[in-house]
């Protein structure tokens, strides 16, 4: 840490010298403009950049499958807007893999194809995109998903739990875009002025849609168990109805905690959020003694579900816990 003083000139104007080390080190000298980020009592300098989209290019020698997909999500999220991906040749697995993650990713297309590379753009402006917006969608999917797995379940009902699992692919898209949107906030002042939402909520959102993709992958978990399991006994079945019930208002009030406006307001919901999950805990023993009287088997996946709805309760009152910290006066 270096300090300065400030000084008086022409009588009204402040000023202050900037650390020569950093100046060299960023390209900073006389004639160069510089920008300013106000952030309550802080001010952040920054040297004026060019606004162009981050092109990046990485080796994918040896990498194949899942593996593949990863690394080039990896690149998506970090933020890049152009990915060159080479190797000495490209083969037909790697090109697939490609076009598996180009799809698995919002506004994301191959721009051009070549025996050694392939290059894929990201077509969507950052500066339009809202981690809000995207939030709030995942809460709705996640919401109908964990809704739709337990209809299935109930209802035997094989169409909607496919559903179910094809529509995690919508929020695990989401999932990626918030969190390019978060880690864009932490490397770049501008990022955050063009989000206009501040780099402490942001975290607060990026760590609410993690707790939201978890929900919608036990949704799925779910789903998978319904296509499994033949018709429910209505004992079994009231009590999963009336788990989810329980799980389903825990997640309503913890992110209603989350976009309220007012913090008497958001306190509120998000108390009485984490109070229903301690209930929830109590009603999932009683459960888990009824599944005793079952057949193994059955008693087993059963089992299952109930910790995924008792799961999807622990999440939403992660996310409560945030509304609170969210809405609690800041130093």
């Amino acid at each position: 840490m270096e300090t300065r003083k400030v000084q008086v000139t022409g009588g009204s104007t402040y000023t202050v010298s900037l650390p020569k080390t950093w100046a060299t080190d960023n390209g900073v000298s006389s004639g160069t403009t510089v920008e300013f980020y106000p952030e309550d009592d802080e001010l952040l300098l920054t040297p004026e950049r060019e606004t162009r989209r981050q092109e990046g290019t990485l080796d994918v020698s040896g990498l194949e499958g899942e593996q593949l997909t990863r690394a080039v999500m990896t690149m998506y999220v970090s933020g890049f807007d152009v990915i060159s991906l080479e190797a000495g040749r490209i083969t037909t697995e790697q090109r697939s893999a490609i076009r598996s993650a180009t799809q698995r990713l919002v506004g994301v297309e191959v721009l051009e194809e070549t025996s050694d590379s392939v290059v894929i753009q990201d077509l969507l402006d950052s500066s339009e995109l809202s981690i809000v917006n995207a939030v709030t969608r995942m809460r709705l999917i996640a919401q109908s998903m964990l809704e739709d797995a337990v209809t299935a379940l109930i209802e035997n009902d094989d169409a909607i739990a496919e559903d179910v699992i094809e529509r995690d692919d919508d929020v695990d898209r989401l999932w990626l875009v918030v969190s390019r949107i978060f880690r864009a906030t932490l490397r770049s002042p501008r990022a955050v002025e063009e989000l206009g939402v501040s780099r402490e909520d942001c975290f607060d959102f990026h760590s609410t849609a993690r707790q939201l993709e978890r929900i919608a992958d036990h949704a799925v978990k779910i789903s998978d168990i319904a296509l499994k399991l033949d018709d429910l006994s209505a004992d079994v079945a009231d009590a999963v109805h009336g788990l989810h019930a329980e799980a389903a208002s825990v997640l309503e009030q913890s992110t209603d905690a989350l976009f309220a406006e007012e913090s008497d307001e958001a306190t509120r919901l998000g108390h009485a959020a984490l109070e229903a999950v301690v209930e929830i805990d109590e009603h999932t023993r009683k459960i888990d003694d009824m599944l005793r009287d079952l057949e193994p088997a059955q008693a087993q996946s059963l089992g299952l579900i109930v910790d995924s709805l008792s799961r999807s309760a622990d999440y939403g009152g992660n996310i409560a816990e945030t509304a609170l910290q969210k809405a609690a006066p800041r130093p």
